[in-house]
């Protein structure tokens, strides 16, 4: 029998440093060296109008459009756009809301996706 043992003259020096690319993931590059990273700098944070001010938007563009005669009712509305009538009536009764309820809610944005408030918390204003 022989025994397979390690001699214990290895040094640190006979290990290799591996530079370069390792692999790809999706586009992304990793690699390997002995320089530190720099950390990412800090994204603009995005802003986009709220779900809720595109909703009263697009509320009062459609009781514009009934009121000018561009389509006859809600139910109109509803087979033109492919909602429910109920879901229309949703829509429209954000116009309820105090105009200057109304004009907060159009100022309000989204920032980096998160929503300040939602259509059901408005509704709950009207009851």
């Amino acid at each position: 029998m022989s025994e397979t043992t390690e001699s214990p003259e290895k040094k640190p020096s006979d290990r290799i440093v591996l530079k370069g690319t390792l692999f790809r993931r999706q586009g992304r590059r990793v690699e390997l060296s002995d320089t530190p990273r720099l950390p990412p700098e800090p994204r603009t944070p995005v802003r986009r109008p709220a779900k809720v001010a595109r909703i009263l938007a697009l509320a009062h563009h459609l009781q514009r459009a009934i009121d000018n005669g561009l389509v006859a009712d809600r139910a109109a509305v509803a087979r033109k756009l492919g909602l429910t009538r109920a879901r229309v009536t949703q829509l429209l009764d954000l116009l309820l809301l105090a105009p200057e309820l109304q004009l907060k809610v159009l100022q309000l944005e989204a920032l980096d996706g998160s929503e300040p408030t939602s259509e059901r918390s408005l509704n709950r204003l009207l009851k």
